[in-house]
């Protein structure tokens, strides 16, 4: 199994919160260093110092770490437009040594998008399995040959195609909570579906959807990689974990659930056990303050040794 740590840098962190963030998980042995795709804050607080845009952020860790894998979870489809998208992916994949993991869903946060003036059609579907075709299909176009689509939202004509990914084939994360046509589209363009959030019960749900979706178009659901995002307050003692749920505006009572990674580090072992057992390959510990470098340090030094057992 993989463990990754999973961060939303637009509730209030800078670059250099995110870096010594990303630093302490590489140090620890994180397999990767996630974050989502955001440019506004969600909920009250001080929206200081801003937001920092995901791609450029990850250009810059590229070149500030040597092993993490680095990506985002999730890309929103409506923030860019996709053959841009694939340059900038490729790009930072090049910058990293072939570290990057491009993870893109349809976007769902509305105020974001009328803050900023980014268009957010009713329908997104559509338009992210254009981007998932336009982006993979330019990246797959052997080099001299030009890339042509078109659709109903995007129009490319012979696109040069380049750059290329560092890695053969770049690892592309699904992720959503859609019944039917996000199993679908994972099924035809991830190596990774991700279910954020969700307690025990609606993971299996989830997985067997996407398996089904799978199996429907000839593809061996093995060959999917399976993960869970889940917000996670960890400590040795239970006021450590308390003041993570309060950092994070919620209760200690609150945050025990089954929607969550909570405890020390043999509960959350525990956990990690229970996930396992339903075919789930990679957790994705989401820290909500970068700023607490101890809870990675906590999640690395403690947790990661049993969790890997």
């Amino acid at each position: 199994m993989e463990f990754t740590i999973f961060t939303e840098p637009q509730q209030g962190f800078s670059y250099d919160d995110q870096l010594a963030c990303a630093l302490t998980a590489e140090r620890h042995g994180f397999d990767a260093f996630f974050r989502s795709d955001h440019y506004m804050r969600m909920g009250d607080g001080s929206p200081l110092p801003g937001p920092t845009d995901a791609w450029t952020t990850l250009a810059g860790l590229a070149r500030e770490t040597t092993s993490i894998r680095l990506g985002t979870l999730v890309s929103s489809a409506t923030h860019r437009y996709p053959a841009i998208l694939a340059i900038q992916v490729a790009q930072v994949d090049a910058m990293s040594g072939g570290r990057v993991e491009f993870g893109l869903g349809t976007g769902w946060f509305e105020a974001e998008h009328r803050a900023y003036g980014i268009p957010f059609p009713a329908r997104r579907f559509g338009l992210l399995e254009e981007q998932l075709a336009v982006i993979t299909g330019l990246w797959q176009t052997p080099v001299g040959d030009t890339f042509s689509f078109s659709g109903e939202h995007y129009t490319l004509q012979d696109a040069p195609a380049l750059p290329k990914p560092v890695q053969t084939r770049m690892p592309v994360v699904i992720g959503g909570g859609g019944p039917r046509r996000t199993p679908a589209i994972a099924a035809r363009f991830a190596t990774e579906f991700n279910i954020g959030f969700q307690p025990n019960e609606v993971v299996e749900e989830k997985l067997a959807g996407v398996r089904a979706a799978c199996e429907a178009i000839g593809r061996d659901p093995r060959t999917l990689k399976m993960s869970v995002a889940l917000p996670t307050f960890a400590g040795a003692t239970e006021s450590d974990i308390r003041r993570r749920a309060e950092t994070a505006g919620r209760t200690l009572d609150d945050v025990r659930s089954s929607a969550t990674v909570v405890g020390d580090a043999a509960e959350i072992a525990e956990r990690v056990e229970g996930l396992r057992a339903l075919g789930i390959d990679r957790i994705h510990f989401q820290v909500m303050d970068l700023g607490d470098t101890e809870h990675v340090d906590y999640l690395g030094s403690e947790v990661l040794p049993l969790a890997r057992a």
